[in-house]
């Protein structure tokens, strides 16, 4: 192998140019030629493709987003496409890939793989951590901190208004940003994907809460079954009235949780993961992700990443649960 290329690609998510960063170093240091490409597979299938050197990704380590850009690309679902793709590369002399994203960024590494035999490495790049094969992804602990510093604000208002603020948070279907923010922001109540919670369970709960508490804080994963936070505030609300009926917010956090500099922890693991992805590549580890479990680097199968559940820790709800009364 004389050639790797790496690309972003999917939702953005901060530590991501960390990651960039240690693939083009890594391999570099290994005397590999390593390229980026822009925009994803629409940046494959286009040629979008350039020559990276050691001070090409100078001072980017603290950066949000991705200095490869992200897409989704209809085109590479398609077998013309990705043979399009294919013909980039072999342009381009291109031995391996190294894939940042989640599980559809690795569902379409996995099908170029069996199709045209391009090696390809994936690091776990998502705010949402659900993806099966690694104790954390890449953005999501920025992610928890940057919704936690908003829930942090909001209960302010709360208390001084005694109001009940219903917060949502990304988790389409992943609880686990709506999880860690409850109970570092001291929520009342969480609602989550993985769980069955009534808007009339919680409407009861917080009937209950007002004897001991004036505010109340309800964080919402955005794929919970009841619905996104406005609809389960209008369905707690429609159980309260008079003045207890004007008592209730909603804010939603929306795109702000995928931005920002990233913590210590997310450049750790984008460093440490980007590394992995290559010497995995040099090593034989095709067709799988670098990942972290017990703080040691694992090496996992796409297959597995992209049809295995990543369950919620049990014990972090149980916690949640005991700490809000």
């Amino acid at each position: 192998m004389k050639k790797i290329a790496v690309y972003t690609s999917g939702g953005d998510s901060p530590g991501m140019n960390a990651c960039v960063r240690a693939v083009v170093r890594t391999g570099i240091y290994h005397d590999l030629d390593v390229y980026s490409i822009k925009y994803g597979y629409d940046g494959i299938i286009n040629g979008n493709i350039s020559k990276m050197e050691s001070h090409s990704v100078s001072n980017i380590l603290q950066r949000g987003g991705t200095i490869l850009k992200s897409a989704r690309s209809n085109e590479f679902r398609t077998k013309e496409g990705r043979k399009k793709a294919y013909d980039q590369l072999t342009k381009h002399g291109i031995d391996g890939l190294v894939a940042i994203g989640g599980d559809g960024t690795f569902t379409g590494a996995k099908v170029f793989y069996e199709e045209f035999g391009i090696p390809v490495v994936g690091c776990p790049g998502t705010i949402d951590n659900d993806i099966y094969g690694t104790d954390y992804t890449i953005g999501f602990d920025t992610a928890v901190n940057t919704a936690l510093e908003a829930i942090d604000k909001i209960r302010d208002t709360a208390a001084a208004h005694d109001r009940v603020f219903f917060v949502e948070v990304m988790g389409r279907d992943s609880g686990y940003i709506a999880v860690e923010c409850a109970i570092g922001g001291g929520a009342e109540v969480v609602m989550v994907p993985e769980t069955i919670t009534t808007s009339k369970q919680v409407s009861d709960y917080l009937k209950n809460l007002r004897e001991s508490k004036t505010s109340s804080i309800v964080v919402v994963a955005e794929g919970d079954e009841e619905g996104d936070a406005a609809t389960i505030m209008a369905k707690v609300k429609s159980e309260f009235v008079g003045e207890e009926e004007k008592k209730f917010k909603v804010t939603t956090l929306g795109h702000i949780q995928r931005g920002g500099s990233p913590t210590a922890k997310d450049r750790l693991l984008g460093s440490r993961s980007g590394l992995a992805a290559v010497e995995g590549l040099l090593n034989g580890k095709f067709n799988c992700m670098a990942g972290i479990i017990n703080d040691q680097v694992v090496y996992t199968p796409f297959d597995d990443c992209i049809n295995k559940n990543k369950p919620l820790n049990k014990d972090y709800l149980r916690l949640q649960e005991i700490l809000s009364i």
